[in-house]
């Protein structure tokens, strides 16, 4: 994987193979080519998809016999179009709505693209302090219509000490888009919880969804192999649901911003007169005075006198 060559299997594994997902959707028309070819080809049910890997086991003979090295090579034999990208069976977003640095709304939204099952979902929110939550305008809307939830669970925020909590379990028709929105209130902070860079905004953490998502198979095939792997990574009884742990994207949330380069004169200011008053009052308590008496004078005062002498003129 990515410019790595492997030359043999670790010498205390039992059990040492490599998956490369081969999986297309149309099963008759084979999109990637591997090279070298696979020994064998494993068959299971992943995510509530029936998925196709090439398996390379590092413990057989036969894969080191033509070359010394194992190079998995991936080659697309023609472009990937956006229409063989299935749609994931739940998905979410989320995005901050509103104008001004006052107030505003968290919306969320979750799709649930299954044809004919509705499954619940737990919703879990962590939002923080600094944004005043109000729970009356908390609203849940599937179809038109208000979905009210099974369970809720809110802890309100403490400042500076804890965020706020909300966890809900909604139930998701099939084929339906759910929107969640709660309003806020932005709080003031003080400049010293500011970041560095507090133009840029605060992040908040993303929405955590825990759902157990039917499989859009009807059932598990009989011929496919079951691997210790597969089991292990993606447990499930019979095929018919999986679990799914769904993060949406965090948002940037801007927050009422002072404006920095007041603190920065005020600063420079009082320095300046402190400096200049204080530095008079000390020059002031700190200076001593003495009184000096004029002299007799000295070698350039005798010769002005007998110039002045020569000439009539009264001495100095």
């Amino acid at each position: 994987m990515f410019s790595r060559t492997l030359t043999e299997a670790c010498p205390l594994a039992s059990d040492s193979k490599i998956y490369v997902d081969i999986s297309s959707k149309d099963q008759g028309n084979e999109l990637l080519e591997v090279t070298p070819a696979p020994l064998s080809v494993h068959e299971a049910v992943v995510l509530g998809d029936r998925r196709t890997y090439a398996v390379y086991d590092l413990l057989s003979p036969a894969l080191f016999n033509t070359s010394r090295s194992l190079n998995v090579q991936l080659k697309w034999k023609r472009p990937q179009d956006s229409a063989d990208l299935s749609t994931p069976v739940l998905h979410a977003q989320r995005y901050v709505s509103g104008y001004g640095l006052q107030t505003g709304e968290i919306s969320t939204l979750i799709y649930n693209t299954h044809p004919h099952r509705a499954f619940p979902v737990i919703l879990l929110e962590t939002v923080p302090w600094y944004l005043r939550l109000y729970i009356h305008t908390l609203t849940i809307i599937t179809k038109g219509k208000e979905n009210k939830p099974s369970y809720i669970h809110y802890q309100p925020a403490q400042d500076r000490r804890r965020p706020h909590l909300l966890e809900m379990l909604i139930q998701l028709p099939a084929n339906s888009a759910t929107k969640i929105t709660i309003q806020f209130e932005r709080a003031l902070l003080k400049w010293t919880e500011y970041t560095p860079d507090p133009n840029h905004g605060f992040y908040v953490s993303p929405s955590v969804l825990s759902v157990l998502v039917p499989s859009t198979i009807a059932a598990k095939a009989v011929a496919v192999e079951e691997s210790p792997l597969f089991t292990s990574l993606f447990p499930s009884s019979d095929g018919s649901s999986y679990f799914v742990r769904l993060y949406t994207e965090p948002l940037l949330v801007n927050l009422p911003t002072p404006d920095f380069s007041m603190p920065y004169n005020v600063i420079c200011l009082t320095c300046t007169v402190v400096a200049v008053c204080y530095g008079s009052f000390y020059n002031l308590l700190t200076r001593t005075f003495h009184v000096e008496e004029p002299s007799r004078g000295g070698l350039a005062k005798k010769l002005a006198n007998i110039i002045r002498k020569m000439r009539g003129v009264p001495p100095l």
